[in-house]
């Protein structure tokens, strides 16, 4: 898979991409809440390649028990959710593209910043240091 573009994403890409982040969001809280009750799943970003052909789409869930369950559903799933993007991008794309799903991490990296600033949580600087 070719995910890194040299000349930037066309329009046609950024469009794509926003439509597949709306309807895959759509589609979590649609079908996952019912594996997950009491779970905001939430799609933070979706890459796709040059072609169309693939796209990593990244999720995010509040409050995360077990992300190793959590990822294992979605990649259980992952042919029904695409049959379901299919179904709602049918008029703007001929293929659907192969999706990946990559957990994101980034709302816990900044919750841990946060603490650490307020005082709460372990020191980067000393933890670092170590």
């Amino acid at each position: 898979m070719y995910y890194l573009c040299t000349m930037g994403e066309t329009t046609r890409q950024k469009r794509i991409q926003k439509q597949i982040q709306q309807d895959m969001a759509e589609i979590f809280q649609a079908e996952a809440k019912l594996a997950f009750k009491g779970m905001i799943i939430s799609v933070t970003r979706v890459k796709v390649t040059s072609d169309l052909m693939d796209a990593k789409v990244y999720l995010s869930a509040f409050p995360m028990k077990d992300k190793e369950a959590f990822m294992e559903y979605i990649n259980n799933e992952a042919p029904k959710f695409r049959g379901l993007l299919g179904q709602r991008i049918r008029h703007q794309m001929r293929r659907v593209p192969n999706l990946d799903y990559i957990f994101d991490d980034s709302l816990d990296y900044v919750d841990d910043i946060d603490k650490a600033l307020k005082g709460k949580g372990s020191d980067p600087i000393k933890d670092s240091m170590k």
